[in-house]
């Protein structure tokens, strides 16, 4: 089974892949599972940049432990996809020294995607937006955006012909509540769901009115601008608020939870297998 990573800057998305039986190529001649997700398992825990290799492995083997898995028995492979360097460095020395004899795939320069890069210096792109390009193109064959809702919100464009040609990049919505709390003292931490109305009645009300149809006006903003460039795409969710937003929204047609998980498991499966290239 693959044990795929995410690693964000706020937090770490871990999923289990069962199984896989290859069955009929994907949408760019690549072999794909009958099952397209197969996410058996999954864990959400917060990105800590201080942790050393040999805890990383103790909280996968207790997060593990806690489904009844052996991380040994059950783990046959490792993908992994980070924003903090530093976390990256130490996974590296975490597989190296306690799961050297796995497979292990980190996106980064030189991985084989599958899917060509259009930025202007395609280094610059994060991990999990290429993670994020592949399992939309994957799973939605076709220009598409997908709006990763996480520390940033992130916008990433593929093409038609399953190119990657960029995006945009705005501030998060917990970046902006801390930005809002730190600047104005008699504001406070709020919960984020739906208020009773767009017009709050209250201090609170008025914060989540902002921040819930704040942020779906910036995503359909935004969205529009790059179909009016683009032409017709499908528009994909993902990300931590996604379910909290994309409802609210005018152009989000799905919202993939895991999406980065399921790119992460492609990109991996054309790094160790006959196929990839």
């Amino acid at each position: 089974m693959l044990l795929a990573m995410d690693v964000g800057n706020t937090e770490t998305v871990i999923g289990l892949f069962g199984p896989e039986a290859p069955d009929a190529p994907d949408a760019m001649g690549f072999a794909r599972a009958t099952d397209e997700r197969g996410l058996a398992f999954h864990w959400r825990i917060s990105t800590v940049a201080e942790r050393t290799p040999d805890e990383h492995a103790m909280v996968l083997t207790q997060l593990l432990d806690l489904e009844g898995l052996d991380l040994r028995n059950a783990v046959s492979a490792m993908a992994i996809s980070s924003s903090a360097p530093a976390v990256t460095t130490q996974l590296r020395r975490m597989a190296n020294r306690w799961f050297s004899d796995l497979e292990l795939t980190v996106i980064g320069p030189g991985t084989k995607s599958g899917m060509p890069i259009l930025y202007d210096n395609p280094r610059e792109v994060g991990a999990d937006r290429i993670a994020d390009a592949v399992g939309a193109y994957d799973l939605y064959p076709g220009a598409s955006i997908v709006v990763d809702m996480g520390t940033a919100t992130v916008f990433d464009v593929v093409s038609a012909k399953g190119e990657y040609l960029g995006g945009a990049i705005a501030p998060g919505v917990a970046v902006s509540l801390e930005a809002l709390y730190a600047q104005a003292s008699a504001l406070r931490s709020v919960e984020l769901v739906r208020p009773r109305s767009v017009i709050g009645r209250s201090t609170v009300e008025s914060i989540q009115s902002g921040v819930l149809y704040g942020f779906a006006a910036q995503v359909d903003g935004i969205v529009e601008r790059i179909l009016a460039e683009l032409g017709e795409a499908t528009v994909i969710a993902t990300g931590g608020l996604a379910g909290l937003i994309a409802p609210h929204t005018k152009h989000v047609q799905h919202v993939e939870p895991w999406l980065t998980l399921h790119g992460l498991r492609i990109v991996h499966e054309r790094n160790h297998s006959g196929d990839a290239s």
